[in-house]
């Protein structure tokens, strides 16, 4: 459905770029179902990113409509950078399989970057609420984690973001496409956040809530990635700069400049 359609049935106020959601999703058979319906009535395209699944993920998707593409099998950051290399809209939108986000959240978490003030918007949780991250020991330290890490990005940007580790997130593809992107895990989600900032693109974000998933585990194991959370933090937020775009993209800019 075009967003123009969206616009005459009152869903939002935006021009008419086109709109992917990107649903990178493994073995969520369950789920998949509900969520590819409730994006497909603020989409231009559903693509589904499928890490091998065998409980019959892919075949539910096809039914629905949704495209299909493998991704690389080695965790959901490869599987965000294959989402984003097969786009075709104008926004790329990323959403878990889950259910542990609505897509009737999708309007308004594009409307910045069709109003051209934002190209990268994150789902605040913080702003929205979370049956996540609260509850339990391993969440708390979660929740204190991701406040740490929005806190660090804040003062080293002087943004004022509530929450950058959320995957629910809209972001212009062209800007995705710029990024150096590189990591394989969830990590890529603060990754994509201070990489878009080192580069000199907007981030913004609306409230969002998460929910708790509708089924399984959450496949995050705090105690095998916290690590790799840190690292990345501070690698990326102190020394990346010079790494935030593509070779390939760097290289135009600085041909660009030296032709003015």
């Amino acid at each position: 459905m075009s967003i123009q359609t969206l616009e005459r049935n009152g869903h939002t106020t935006s021009t008419g770029n086109r709109v992917t959601v990107v649903i990178p999703a493994r073995n969520e058979a369950p789920s998949i179902g509900k969520i590819i319906k409730g994006c497909a009535l603020y989409a231009d395209e559903i693509l589904v990113v499928d890490g091998h699944s065998t409980d019959g993920t892919v075949e539910i998707a096809q039914e629905l409509g949704a495209r299909i593409v493998t991704d690389n099998g080695v965790g959901k950051g490869d599987a965000i950078r294959v989402g984003i290399e097969h786009a075709t809209g104008d926004v790329t939108v990323f959403i878990d399989a889950d259910g542990s986000h609505s897509p009737d959240d999708i309007p308004g978490m594009v409307q910045p970057i069709h109003d051209d003030v934002a190209d990268l918007v994150v789902g605040s949780r913080m702003r929205g609420g979370s049956d996540e991250l609260h509850g339990d020991f391993m969440k708390f330290l979660r929740l204190v984690g991701s406040d740490i890490i929005t806190l660090g990005i804040n003062y080293r940007f002087g943004v004022g973001l509530t929450d950058t580790q959320n995957g629910f997130r809209a972001i212009r593809t062209t800007t995705a496409r710029h990024l150096n992107l590189v990591e394989d895990i969830t990590t890529i989600e603060q990754e994509m956040g201070i990489k878009t900032l080192h580069a000199g693109y907007r981030v913004s974000e609306i409230p969002s809530h998460e929910y708790e998933r509708s089924h399984g585990d959450s496949c995050i194991k705090l105690r095998k990635v916290w690590f790799r959370y840190v690292y990345t933090w501070l690698k990326y937020l102190f020394v990346g700069g010079w790494s935030c775009v593509k070779p390939e993209v760097s290289a135009k800019k600085e041909k660009a400049l030296a032709t003015r």
